[in-house]
């Protein structure tokens, strides 16, 4: 325990973002989920409460109880399932302005923000809630094929379906029925599907900006660059800093504070994903808080700006404004480990990565015998390598030759003899 340091409640989060807060030098009160506890989270946190946090009734009476026996004086979150809970508490308990609980919630609500920006001017597609079968021919008579369906309220890709055309609103409507009403089934599970939202879709190369806000301030920290494929939803890799010049970045940064601003956005990290379209850039969804896929990460190689420092450090008072945007010292990627299905045979390579200085991070997740599932959604993929070097041009080209040939993954098709991958 610190002697009189303040308290804080945290909701839910990773070891990391416990290290981060406790940096700050406070007494943390940690609410986390049965499931989420860490052996880490155990002795690291000065109070651990086990308690599902994405539930507001069950969270209530243990953070009151946090606020009169350990005297919390303030609330954060990092991470996705507990930002609203954070936000509703803060306005509560007059730590706030008493409206982030709302815009925390608009912000996660895929549908809410679309209707926000709408009544705004600025839904940038066209939208409408998933009703009934018969809305999904609506839609697609009225927006045009290819549309996108996605969950209201998930996150990582999980539940995005792309209507193909008329032919294929059967396979989409049976598909929606699957996932409505279940949790997410990899990857974080605290989550429950409990509506969908159809969206034009959106042609154009994808970045996402990460963002930190002070006071309704929001200050451009990096423009990620994401490595896509449109025949799936899995985001292959990002690189910082993003290979656009002077005026395409600007009108995508331009956009994203413009936003940020409309959704009443005033504190704290900010991760935008933004498609770059034929007549000009469209938000695709916003979180309020950092990146994940190894962004943070990235930033820090590419800019010497740790943003979970300012994450945790922002709501409580620790840390000064971030007065201008930083400029890049190098550049940095993220490519992920993806094979095609099947049963592991031979994992190798993963050390060897890691004992190099121009390596951020590496993980593989399979070892031999574990399935590699079909490549759908973030959680599907198998591992990652981070790498920094000079530009985003050498860190792309580093971290394609590591994670194509340096790491082996050895993936035996089902029915077929082993390949090497």
């Amino acid at each position: 325990m610190l002697s009189n340091a303040p308290a804080v409640l945290l909701i839910g989060g990773t070891d990391s973002h416990l290290d981060h807060v406790k940096k700050q030098g406070v007494y943390v009160v940690l609410l986390q989920h049965p499931d989420k506890i860490s052996a880490y989270q155990t002795r690291t946190a000065d109070v651990l409460l086990m308690v599902d946090y994405t539930d507001w009734d069950t969270v209530l009476p243990y953070a009151e109880a946090a606020r009169a026996v350990h005297g919390c004086e303030k609330v954060l979150s990092l991470t996705e399932g507990g930002l609203t809970n954070a936000a509703r508490l803060a306005d509560l308990f007059g730590w706030s302005d008493g409206r982030r609980g709302e815009v925390s919630r608009r912000m996660r609500d895929k549908h809410l923000m679309r209707a926000h920006l709408a009544a705004h001017g600025a839904a940038g597609v066209d939208f409408a809630p998933v009703t009934d079968r018969e809305s999904l021919d609506a839609f697609g008579a009225r927006a045009g094929f290819p549309f996108i369906v996605k969950p209201t309220d998930t996150t990582a890709g999980f539940g995005l379906i792309r209507a193909a055309g008329p032919d294929d609103l059967d396979r989409v409507w049976e598909r929606i029925g699957q996932l409505h009403g279940q949790r997410t089934d990899r990857g974080s599970t605290l989550f429950k599907v409990t509506g969908f939202l159809m969206e034009s879709y959106v042609a154009g190369p994808e970045f996402s900006v990460e963002t930190l806000s002070f006071h309704g301030r929001h200050v451009v920290v990096a423009v990620t660059e994401k490595l896509t494929d449109d025949t799936h939803f899995a985001e292959l890799g990002h690189a910082v800093p993003a290979r656009l010049d002077p005026d395409r970045r600007a009108v995508l940064t331009t956009a994203v504070t413009e936003f940020l601003t409309v959704m009443g956005v005033t504190d704290g990290p900010g991760h935008t994903e933004i498609r770059l379209g034929a007549d000009g850039p469209v938000v695709i969804e916003s979180h309020n808080r950092l990146g994940g896929g190894q962004i943070p990460e990235l930033v820090e190689a590419a800019y010497g700006i740790n943003l979970y420092t300012y994450a945790a450090g922002w709501p409580l008072g620790t840390v000064d404004e971030l007065t201008a945007e930083p400029a890049p010292l190098g550049g940095a990627c993220t490519r992920f480990v993806l094979r095609d299905p099947g049963t592991v045979t031979a994992v190798a390579g993963v050390e060897q990565v890691a004992a190099r200085p121009d390596v951020v991070n590496v993980s593989v997740s399979v070892k031999a015998g574990d399935t590699v599932r079909p490549l759908r959604d973030n959680w599907d993929r198998i591992g990652f390598v981070a790498v920094r070097a000079e530009d985003t041009d050498a860190a792309v080209r580093l971290c394609e030759e590591l994670t194509s040939r340096t790491i082996r993954v050895d993936v035996e098709p089902a029915g077929a003899s082993g390949r090497k991958g």
